[in-house]
């Protein structure tokens, strides 16, 4: 470890660090938004077994998870201009981490659903209540909590996936370390010291995540 070598990290960590904060978070929380609309809605779709609607995101589910990020980053980016549809890169790799991303969500979801007793489904209609009342006050609620876990380990996978990103030219903080390195050619300090910023970023999430957990169980106790 040469003063060229410390220097070089000096001067790259905060660089690397604000594209973390501007580019990558923010990457991550609206494509997890997103995934998480998407899954919620095709939860709630097979949980109410609407037949026509429940082979579509049968098939939606299908597609996601039988095709890899990368190929699927590189059909809306790469691919969809041939056909006249042109996305900048940013809305694309939202667009796409959060179409992937929910589909996996999305069987969290169902199942957390079906966790929830169809009892209280009953006990809710005999108080007067219909079904998206029931479904917003008493089954969603508790099928949140189930599901929390599961969704937390969903964001911290997403963003490490928000790396991709790069590939389609979305400067986000691991694009910005192949740049800095294209200048200085030091590849194993530089994506060493970008997998110490992603593992920051993920203790973080995962402190968050036991945190929510904690007060869900407390909650849910009283």
């Amino acid at each position: 470890m040469n003063e060229r070598l410390w220097n070089i990290l000096a001067d790259s960590f905060p660089k690397l660090l604000r594209y973390g904060v501007e580019v990558t978070i923010p990457l991550t929380v609206l494509s997890f938004l997103l995934a998480l609309l998407i899954a919620v809605a095709v939860a709630l779709i097979q949980y109410a077994n609407v037949k026509v609607l429940r082979q579509a995101c049968r098939f939606y589910i299908w597609i996601i998870r039988g095709t890899p990020l990368l190929v699927q980053l590189y059909l809306v980016f790469y691919g969809l201009p041939s056909v006249g549809i042109v996305l900048d890169a940013f809305p694309a790799a939202v667009f796409v981490l959060g179409f992937n991303e929910g589909a996996y969500m999305a069987e969290t979801m169902r199942g957390a659903l079906e966790s929830v007793n169809r009892g209280q489904m009953e006990a809710g209609y005999c108080v007067g209540m219909n079904y998206i009342q029931i479904m917003l006050h008493v089954v969603l609620p508790q099928a949140f909590r189930t599901a929390f876990p599961a969704l937390g380990n969903s964001m911290i996978a997403m963003l490490k996936e928000t790396s991709m990103a790069a590939t389609i030219t979305v400067m986000e903080m691991f694009r910005q370390a192949q740049v800095i390195n294209g200048r200085v050619y030091e590849s194993l300090a530089l994506y060493g010291e970008v997998a110490l910023i992603y593992l920051l970023f993920c203790t973080v999430l995962s402190w968050l995540q036991r945190l929510g957990e904690k007060r869900l169980s407390t909650y849910g106790g009283k």
